[in-house]
């Protein structure tokens, strides 16, 4: 026992001496957008465009998966001079391969491209992201790494102080014109390509000056202290082995995944928008974004940008405000905002996952400790429904629903859409940021559409007679009456009865 003691210690001290070794102070080259990109083709329409608008940036809804895709390999295929993209997960899926590949012939035409990338939950291989990064134009930069060496959990939790705080942040920007702002990530499950589940996600692609203003926030993270090349952690890998996994990577994307990219570039929504059918909205808006030094020193409430701005924005609201938002954990502080709002009168409609849907059990546990609180403070919630995908009778797809939309409508005239969730980790710990937009054209549309759907895909939470908690939903027609959490065993309730021990600070 003794020597076995001995050696689970020596494994700790290895690994926890490991987290010394991450090279924040690995040397790397300060680069901001590539500001005149007037001479490209993509330029030349948003210009014709904007002129034509008196200035305004554009902006159209992405609210199906393919079609979220769709733009974006669209604009990768059409970059002419740079592509930027900041995200916090990708994975070694179809998506992530895709991406990788699209990304290589960008690179192959000449195209710089920055990738940076958070750290903590991308499943794609050091390998993968070392290859790209050969390429002599693209560099990728990882944002606040763990350790490598040893095992990762553990470096995670010896190094926790500076690991827990995460980029969340998200956007796809391409020659300094165009840009995708919201939710998604680079994984199947944000762009509708996985067989058992599927992502209700929300992006806006956006052009004109909007875009630039999207690049000086990805500037500021990508020559932030945390941001780190990824040649630093490449000297494992053989450099002679680049064209061999370049050849392989193409020759399975042209064979394995040629369907979905052909599927996703002919999206109707992508030729419309192409092809002149439909047209951006035009629209006056507010790029809001965390600062990289919230990831590196605690902050106080008053250096919270994002989440002061919006609350800011929603104290000014005239009649209703629509929160959707896959994590919703409140706290006093939330519950008081949200019943000073309901007080004057607004109607405030809250749209969340239920237990079901909810990818993070231990979020939905913290939640659910303020659920009543919510509804006794004049918020009307509902939470999704996590059978409510919506597919032909008898015909293939995911049986699984589950929330991920992060978006805010003011008055149904001004909407919010980026990466912040409203929980304490969003709004305490990571950085987030995203894009008001003031298009009552647009946000009545969607807002409109939205809440005219939600008794077919989500339960709205009451009270009863007995102020017991139940689920009213319409399912195929039929109300239908839950008084425990819907479509769930004993066994997932009971999780999430023991996580409710896990700190709401770090939900």
């Amino acid at each position: 026992m003794k020597r076995l003691r001995f050696a689970i210690l020596a494994a700790l001290c290895i690994a926890i001496g490991a987290c010394a070794s991450v090279p924040l102070d690995y040397p790397k080259e300060h680069s901001v957008a590539i500001a005149d990109t007037s001479d490209t083709t993509i330029a030349t329409d948003v210009m014709e465009w904007t002129d034509a608008h008196n200035g305004l940036s554009g902006f159209y809804p992405l609210v199906e998966g393919m079609d979220a895709l769709g733009a974006r390999l669209y604009l990768i295929e059409a970059a002419e001079r740079s592509i930027d993209l900041q995200y916090f997960l990708m994975k070694d899926d179809t998506a992530g391969r895709i991406f990788s590949a699209a990304l290589l012939q960008a690179a192959d035409r000449g195209v710089r491209v920055r990738f940076l990338l958070d750290d903590v939950f991308s499943t794609v291989g050091d390998e993968t992201l070392a290859r790209l990064d050969q390429h002599e134009s693209i560099e990728v930069r990882l944002y606040n790494p763990v350790a490598r060496g040893g095992i990762p959990l553990l470096n995670f939790v010896a190094d926790f102080k500076r690991a827990n705080r995460r980029m969340h942040n998200k956007s796809f920007t391409v020659d300094n014109q165009v840009t995708i702002v919201g939710g998604r990530n680079i994984a199947d499950e944000y762009f509708e390509l996985k067989s058992d589940a599927e992502f209700l996600d929300f992006d806006v692609v956006a052009i004109g000056r909007v875009a630039a203003d999207i690049s000086a926030t990805f500037d500021a993270f990508w020559n932030a202290d945390s941001s780190v090349p990824m040649t630093a952690f490449a000297g494992k890998f053989d450099p002679d082995d680049f064209n061999a996994w370049k050849a392989a990577l193409e020759n399975d994307f042209r064979r394995a995944d040629q369907s979905v990219y052909a599927a996703a570039m002919e999206s109707e929504l992508i030729n419309d928008l192409v092809d002149d059918r439909i047209s951006m909205h035009a629209a006056t808006y507010e790029v809001i974004t965390d600062d990289p030094s919230k990831l590196v020193t605690r902050i106080s409430e008053e250096q919270q940008t994002l989440v002061n701005y919006l609350a800011d924005v929603a104290k000014e609201a005239e009649s209703e405000i629509l929160v959707i938002t896959p994590y919703f954990v409140p706290l006093d502080d939330g519950l008081a905002f949200w019943r000073s709002l309901t007080a004057r009168g607004l109607r405030v409609t809250v749209v969340t996952n239920s237990l079901a849907s909810n990818n993070h059990t231990a979020v939905h546990s913290g939640y659910s400790k303020y659920r009543r609180a919510i509804i006794e403070a004049g918020v009307e919630l509902y939470e999704a429904r996590v059978n409510a995908v919506a597919k032909p009778a008898g015909a293939d797809g995911p049986d699984v629903l589950t929330l991920h939309t992060k978006a805010v409508v003011i008055d149904r005239e001004k909407l919010f859409v980026g990466s912040l969730n409203l929980d304490p980790r969003s709004i305490d710990i990571n950085a987030e940021m995203g894009i008001l937009v003031n298009s009552p054209e647009m946000v009545a549309g969607l807002a409109g559409t939205f809440l005219e759907d939600l008794p077919e895909f989500a339960y709205r939470v009451e009270l009863d007679e007995r102020a017991k908690i139940i689920w009213r939903g319409n399912i195929d027609g039929v109300e239908v009456v839950e008084t425990t959490e819907p479509q769930t065993s004993g066994w997932l309730r009971f999780k999430a009865f023991l996580m409710k021990i896990v700190p709401d600070s770090q939900l």
